[in-house]
């Protein structure tokens, strides 16, 4: 549905899989494999970019990109901040050498995702800095507020340090936690630099 809605609108999409759901769904060759099917069968034109959230390691990241992920997300967020730029370096090397983009996460994004649960801690400009310059990350998620799953509340999200970390850094700002935030909050995100928007629970 969501492949020919876009094909209709004549727009890009992001196919986007947790680690977790990739095991439920038969590891990433499957996950591959369907997806081409797919865009034979229902002669899709539009680009199509097949994406790993939350990639927990090197190792599982690798083996997305040569499964034939055009794009992954390491979230090394849980390590200090120097171990997280190591290992987000290292998949960044073995990425972009394939032509895969990189997404990455400074801060602690709250809530549970592939059952790991966190605290929130928020981003901020010199640590979104310190990791891009130090790794040449494609994209960044910074912790500013949201939450995976759903909301205890209404989302509090840090939109003054958003812009200013969107017009410090040359690459698109990632939103996760999407479910649940009010439609004029993603508006206002949208305004102060977010270019991606993961939303996940809404679609279970």
């Amino acid at each position: 549905y969501i492949l020919e809605e876009c094909q209709n609108l004549n727009i890009p999409v992001i196919l986007g899989v947790s680690e977790g759901a990739a095991k439920y769904m038969g590891g990433f060759n499957t996950i591959t494999g369907m997806v081409k099917g797919l865009l034979k069968d229902l002669n899709i034109t539009i680009p199509v970019c097949i994406h790993i959230d939350h990639g927990s390691s090197f190792e599982v990241c690798k083996k997305a990109i040569d499964a034939g992920f055009t794009s992954v997300m390491i979230d090394a967020s849980r390590y200090e901040l120097k171990e997280n730029i190591k290992i987000t370096k290292e998949v960044v090397d073995y990425a972009h050498e394939r032509g895969v983009s990189v997404e990455a996460e400074v801060g602690h994004i709250g809530g549970t995702e592939d059952n790991h649960t966190s605290q929130e801690t928020n981003a901020t400009l010199e640590d979104c800095l310190t990791l891009y310059n130090s790794t040449k990350i494609d994209s960044i998620a910074p912790a500013l507020g949201s939450v995976h799953g759903f909301y205890k509340g209404e989302p509090n999200l840090d939109f003054a340090t958003m812009k200013i970390i969107n017009d410090n850094l040359p690459i698109p700002l990632v939103l996760h936690g999407g479910t649940g935030i009010p439609n004029e909050k993603i508006e206002k995100a949208i305004k102060n630099g977010i270019s991606k928007i993961n939303i996940n629970t809404d679609l279970q």
